[in-house]
């Protein structure tokens, strides 16, 4: 992009109190049918409003047409049997039923091109789309078929390429492939956990991004995060293997959080998306405390390569509080856009 420090989201925006449950995961939804259809489109439409209103530069269908960033692609799947469900822990972290693996795994149909193809249609903006992780979607199923979670993860990596290529086809500036799971497996991660992601955005020409944070704002993950001790060191583990790979852009969880910001030293050469809003509460940041994040961190990425970021997904926060994030995120970046330009003309 042309734009120094140019704002994106993570992933999720708050739904509509019309199209589902509001502050919810997996909420289910409140139309059906022809009208289902018609309000996920709305929802995608408003907002897209919402983030070019707040000034944002590269935008995305805040996850308006699917209910979980993960199973709603895997709802699209042969080989995956949702009604015979069983209870895993998810992330290590928390107990969750999820669908069960009965079979060989499938992509039958493109799964959000369509959804894709009407965002382009809305923007002449930058978009970026997510897909989950190989890592991330082998880790919220129950597997009685493959029983093996590397070789899972494998054929999962060649069904999101296909939907990825499709994807970039429809317009998709940006594919972004959420790994939370990359701060918790940390001997798959290097074992096999980045490899499968980079057979995931294998051929792809457009800009590739991989998200790694701590979770969306909800108890289960802000207790953990109780746990974690005065350092998050989680980032260290996969940064050097990610360093060296073909991804083009990390995403980081930096606002309010105890990551070292010097671990970004450890990405030197990528594109860092740089989590300046703290998505586990419903304050709202002030521009000067996201512009001092991205100050921060601007010691060890440059600035052509610093994209301000969410921490995570807004979903379970209220609409008007991820609004006012949306614009302290513009404002802060803002001011370091500006210190910036003033430093060069000196």
């Amino acid at each position: 992009m042309n734009t120094l420090l140019p704002t994106s989201t993570a992933g999720s925006l708050p739904k509509p109190t019309w199209l589902a449950q509001p502050e919810t995961l997996w909420s289910p939804w409140k139309l059906h049918g022809d009208a289902l259809l018609e309000g996920k489109q709305d929802a995608l439409c408003l907002a897209l409003h919402e983030q070019s209103s707040a000034g944002i530069d590269i935008v995305s269908d805040g996850e308006q047409t699917r209910q979980h960033f993960v199973t709603t692609f895997i709802e699209h799947l042969s080989g995956v049997d949702f009604e015979n469900r069983q209870t895993v822990r998810i992330r290590d972290r928390y107990d969750a039923s999820v669908p069960t693996v009965v079979g060989t795994v499938a992509r039958r149909k493109p799964v959000f091109v369509d959804d894709a193809r009407f965002l382009r249609a809305q923007t002449r903006q930058p978009i970026k789309w997510a897909l989950p992780g190989p890592m991330t979607m082998i880790d919220t199923l129950y597997d009685s078929h493959y029983k093996s979670r590397e070789k899972l993860a494998w054929e999962f990596a060649v069904l999101l390429n296909q939907e990825a290529r499709e994807l970039e086809a429809a317009g998709v500036d940006i594919i972004q492939f959420d790994e939370p799971a990359f701060n918790v497996f940390f001997d798959e991660v290097n074992d096999w956990g980045i490899a499968t992601l980079e057979r995931a955005l294998e051929g792809l020409k457009c800009e590739t991004a991989v998200h790694i944070c701590y979770g969306y704002g909800i108890k289960a993950n802000t207790d953990w995060k109780k746990t974690l001790g005065a350092e998050w060191r989680q980032y260290e583990k996969a940064f050097p293997k990610l360093q060296q790979s073909s991804i083009d852009i990390v995403s980081l969880e930096c606002q309010n959080s105890r990551v070292p910001m010097d671990l970004i030293e450890l990405i030197r050469g990528k594109k860092v998306m740089v989590g300046a809003i703290d998505v586990a509460t419903h304050a709202i940041e002030t521009p000067e405390a996201v512009a001092d994040t991205l100050r921060k961190a601007l010691a060890f990425v440059d600035a052509d390569k610093l994209y301000p970021c969410t921490n995570c997904g807004m979903a379970p926060l209220p609409r008007s509080v991820a609004q006012g994030k949306l614009r302290a995120l513009t404002a802060g970046a803002a001011i370091v856009r500006q210190e910036l330009s003033g430093a060069e003309g000196q």
